[in-house]
Parts: C-alpha cells; structure tokens; sequence
C-alpha cells in the first residue's frame, strides 16, 4: 500500500475555517479574530504568496483625491463594463463599500502612492469614467504597480497582530456536509485538509466556512494565473451538490507576455501607454474612440485578435506592442517597476527603448459559486442558502463583475466582500451550534487520493493536463462557437473519463506535489466543464463570452444568470436553470465606449 497518506486523521474543533489566505480570506479572518471567533486559516501557500499579490494596477475607490469622484459613476461603470449581467444591488455595495474599505487599508499601514498635498494618488485604469461615460477618470489608488502584494502583505500583518491561527501549507481536498448534500438541505459542517509537510489528513469541524481559493487560469495554456489556481474551491462546492454561476465568462487580459502570459499590468495603459498594431498604429482609435486602450479588457483582447486576423499583427504574428517609451524613464521605472522587470527578464526587451510584445491571456473568472450579498452560498436560482457556507473573491460570484470584470475591481470585490464575509460568519457562529463529530469523515477522500498512488498502472496527469489546456485555449477562449464548444465539451468529457485511470508515482508523504497535482487536475477538469457547458447553453454575445455564431447580445433571452450543477457521479454536466438579474437603476443599453 502507498505511504502518500498517513493512517492516523487529526481532528480540529473550531467555530470558523477560512479556505485561502489571499485578500478576502485575511481580510475575513481579521473580522472574525475582531468578534473573537475561533477561526482557522487554511491555506496551501505562505499567505504572502497567495495570487492577490499578483494584482499590480491598483484598488478603485471613488475617493476623489485627483479629480471629481462619485461612487454613483464607479457603480455604473461597473454595471455598464459587465454588460448588464452585474447585480445593480451588488455593484452599489462595491462602489460605496469600496471607499470605507481603502482608507482602512491606509490606516492600516498600506503604502500607497501619494499626491503633492499628501492624499493616496489615483490613476486612470480601463473602463472607469467621470459623470456615466463621458471620458476617462483618475480612480485606481495604487502603491507604484504592486499593489496586491501590499494588500497582502498589510493584512498579514494585521491579522497575526490579531492572533489569528494560520494552518499553512495544508490543502484542503474536501468539504463535510450534514443532513445530506448542498442540493439537499444539508448544511456545511467542515473541511477535511491534507497536510503537505507529512501527508496527514485532518477534520476539520466548523460552524462557518469560508471558499477563499480564487480562480482556475491554470485551465488555458496560456494564463497570468499561478500554478496554484485550479479551482478547487468551485470544484469542491460543485460536487457536493452547489451550481457554479456564470462560468462562461471568463476574461482574457489583452497584455500578457507573449507566449507564457505574465501579466504586464493594465497600470501602464493607465499611466499613458499605447498599443501598435504591425503598422504602428495605435488600432484601439477604430474600436473604442473615447476611452481608447483604456476600455474594457473584453473589448480590446477582441480589438487585439481582430486585428492580428487582418493580418495587422506584428510582422504578421500573433501579438501586438505596448508602448510606454514616451512616458520616460521616471514615470516608467517609479510607478511600473515590476512590468519593466518583467519586460526585461522574460522578454529580454528594455521598455524604455522598445515596445514590448503582448497577446491576449486568461486571466480572472466573473462566474463561480453563487453568493448573495452577505457571501453566503446559493443553492438554486431561488437564493435558497447553503447553511453553513460562505464564498468570497475570485472563486465567488455575487454579481458584481457581470459578462465582463473592469480592472482594480478584482481588489475592491476581495476588499468588500471579504470583510463581510467575515462579519456574517461572526454573526452566525455566535447564533449556531456546533456540528456533531462523525468518525471517519475523511475516509471517502482517503480512499479517492490512495486510488491515485496505488494503481499499478495508468496516465501521466502531466498528459491530461496539456491536452486540456490546449482544448481550453482553442474552443473556450476570446472567440467561440457552436462547433468549437460543442467538440470542448466532448473533448473535455473524454479526459474526464482519462483522469479515472490516473496515477502518481510518487508513493511518499512528505511534500507529494505529485498527489496533490493530480488532484488540482480533477478539479481543473471540473471548472473546465462547467465553463464549456455555459458556454454552449448562451446562444448570444456578452462581454467576454464572445459567439461569433451569435455576435449580438440578446436581453431578451439572455439577460439571466447561468447555473449549472454537475453531473451525477461522471456523468456530463446537463443541469441548467437561470437567475434573474438585479436591476436597481440602470435600464440595459448598447455597450459603447
């Protein structure tokens, strides 16, 4: 018998477990230590390595430091830049929560850029506007293009002044339920997590808990996401009987590094950059005259393809430029340090004499486990909740992001909804009993991994993990149609039916990244599936789900939320319902720039 898993399972008795410590899940845990809720942060990386630190930009707040700020204009952005699919009741909550939420951040020590008189400076970034789309406005605050990693590092700080207890380097690899299934009745009683550092498995029981896991990048071949984004979160929630929302959705960043999909900040739009076709030309004139590269990610990842189709890419390739030699060298190396490290040591191209290659990459999910606006999970489009689970950040979806995310909105969503995440969980274990202990809870999921590590004989993981990228990348990325997601979906099914025959060949317990790597691959194939599946279903253009079957965007049939809940046992993902959307103040208009 494999060694990969130790016999013994440990048990841990808390009030709340926070699955992730990036921003929503530190800034959750801080809320919970503040109402002296016993909580435990599970996380399978150093929280300071955890992907919001991978967020450069900045934090939108209508603060107004630079010029005339409203958050009524940052709500309609953001309604107007999803496409009309965003909550209009969710993107109010943003839009005012965000405010309070990055002065907290600087009284907590967060060290933004600074203004002359001493203000938190902002910059211009895609798709925010003055007085409802009348040009562009200076909303994002930022610390130089690192702006994630301060949050993060800020919040660490904070929440280890606060004691909170920090289980690093533990994945977890399943959800307890009692009562039955999230589609049941049943409610979320725990985790099981699995020790990295020995390979022991641990219950975990709660009275809350948290999804703070992100998104599932890993899923394309070519992503700005880290290797550690592969949905688990979602993955975990849809087999235990929760629908995944608005999967279909997933947005392409226009400026990754050609080839392997770094991100190089929209930071340097904001700051004034261009973007060349093969005939210098700054192309985004044709698409979005007013805001030019400083529209939308969708519209210009689109704007990007279309013209390396036209045969405009540079030298005929499949990238374009992006310029920032005329902002000089201090602007360039003061305030987007990191992209010019990047440009340099991935690229071997100066950016302060040259233009640097970019092409579209996958970068952030707007779908994932439906919430309402206090983060506790849905379990069907009638908002029915899922007793006992909360989901906040990338792997959630309230609906603030719609069809399409604007950027720095990413932060304020892990900001805003992170912190009242934290809040309705502290409400809730102080109102809620404890769950009852059950033996053996982690045996399902023991037998599940040591399946992996016992077969005689079976596929690389390695093998199925390219060849979904590949699928991804070609039927589910910036353009799709009936025949290309149709051949997806199968395509993905088959690999499914592949992954039952996976093995490991590391049989240690010390550090298998090989188990655990195997295991990110079932739940890659899962958030793959549910993505190809919404995808089919919507038989119109929205934001970044881009038909060209069907170009236009069609309220009448579509203006709803997706669900999708996952097949019984293997069988394909067929389930589909849909959930209206909120609409408060903004009537549904053509989407211009």
């Amino acid at each position: 018998m494999s060694s990969a898993l130790r016999a013994e399972a440990g048990q841990i008795d808390v009030d709340a477990i926070v699955v992730g410590a990036g921003g929503a899940g530190l800034w959750a845990a801080l809320e919970l230590a503040r109402e002296g809720i016993p909580t435990a942060v599970l996380t399978k990386l150093y929280p300071t390595r955890s992907h919001t630190g991978a967020a450069q930009g900045g934090v939108c707040a209508a603060l107004g430091n630079v010029e005339e700020d409203h958050w009524e204009w940052h709500m309609f952005d953001t309604i107007k830049g999803g496409d009309y699919l965003t909550d209009q009741d969710a993107a109010e909550v943003l839009a005012r929560e965000a405010i309070p939420a990055v002065i907290e951040l600087e009284r907590m020590g967060l060290p933004f850029n600074r203004t002359p008189d001493g203000k938190i400076d902002q910059r211009r970034f895609g798709g925010h506007t003055r007085n409802y789309g009348e040009g562009p406005v200076r909303r994002s605050c930022y610390a130089a293009d690192r702006t994630g990693h301060m949050i993060l590092q800020t919040l660490y700080q904070q929440c280890i002044k606060a004691g909170v207890k920090f289980y690093d380097e533990y994945h977890v690899v399943d959800l307890l339920f009692e009562g039955g299934s999230a589609d049941q009745g049943g409610r979320c009683s725990g985790v099981v997590g699995y020790k990295i550092a020995d390979g022991s498995l641990h219950v975990l029981r709660a009275k809350a808990v948290l999804l703070a896991t992100g998104g599932y990048g890993r899923a394309w071949r070519v992503t700005s996401n880290a290797h550690s984004l592969a949905g688990d979160g979602m993955a975990l929630a849809w087999r235990h009987g929760v629908p995944l929302m608005d999967m279909e959705f997933y947005q392409f960043h226009p400026t990754g590094i050609v080839g392997i999909g770094i991100l190089l900040s929209e930071a340097a739009r904001g700051e004034g950059g261009y973007l060349l076709n093969g005939e210098g030309k700054r192309f985004m004139e044709t698409y979005a005259p007013k805001l030019m590269e400083l529209a939308p990610r969708d519209m210009i990842s689109r704007a990007m393809y279309q013209e390396i189709r036209a045969g405009r890419g540079i030298d005929g390739k499949d990238y374009v430029y992006l310029d920032v030699r005329h902002l000089g060298r201090k602007v360039i190396e003061e305030k987007l340090p990191d992209i010019t490290d990047f440009a340099r040591v991935y690229q071997g191209v100066e950016p302060i004499s040259e233009p640097v290659p970019v092409q579209p990459t996958a970068h952030y999910a707007m779908g994932g486990v439906p919430t309402n606006l206090e983060t506790e999970v849905l379990a069907n489009a009638a908002g029915g909740v899922v007793p006992g689970l909360f989901a906040a950040g990338e792997v959630a979806c309230v609906s603030v992001h719609g069809a399409n995310r604007l950027g720095t909105n990413s932060l304020v969503d892990l900001l805003v909804f992170g912190k009242r995440a934290g809040k309705r969980m502290a409400e809730i274990c102080k109102t809620t009993t404890a769950p009852k202990h059950v033996a053996g809870a982690e045996r399902a999921i023991r037998d599940e991994m040591l399946a992996l590590s016992t077969r005689p004989e079976g596929v690389r993981p390695a093998e199925i993990r390219r060849a979904l990228a590949d699928v991804m990348m070609e039927g589910v990325g910036v353009y799709r149609d009936e025949t290309l997601l149709t051949n997806a979906v199968k395509e993905i099914q088959r690999l499914k039916g592949e992954y039952q025959r996976v093995r490991v060949e590391d049989t240690g317990s010390v550090f298998n990244t090989d188990l655990l790597e195997a295991r990110e691959l079932g739940y890659l194939l899962d958030a793959s599936e549910a993505t190809a599946v919404s995808a089919l279903a919507r038989k119109e253009s929205r934001g970044a789900h881009s038909r060209e079957d069907y170009p236009e965007r069609d309220d009448e049939k579509y203006l709803a939320h997706t669900l999708v809940w996952r097949g019984a046992g293997e069988a394909p993902a067929t389930k589909i319902d849909y959930k209206p959307v909120t609409i408060t103040k903004f009537e549904p208009k053509p989407r211009v720039y």
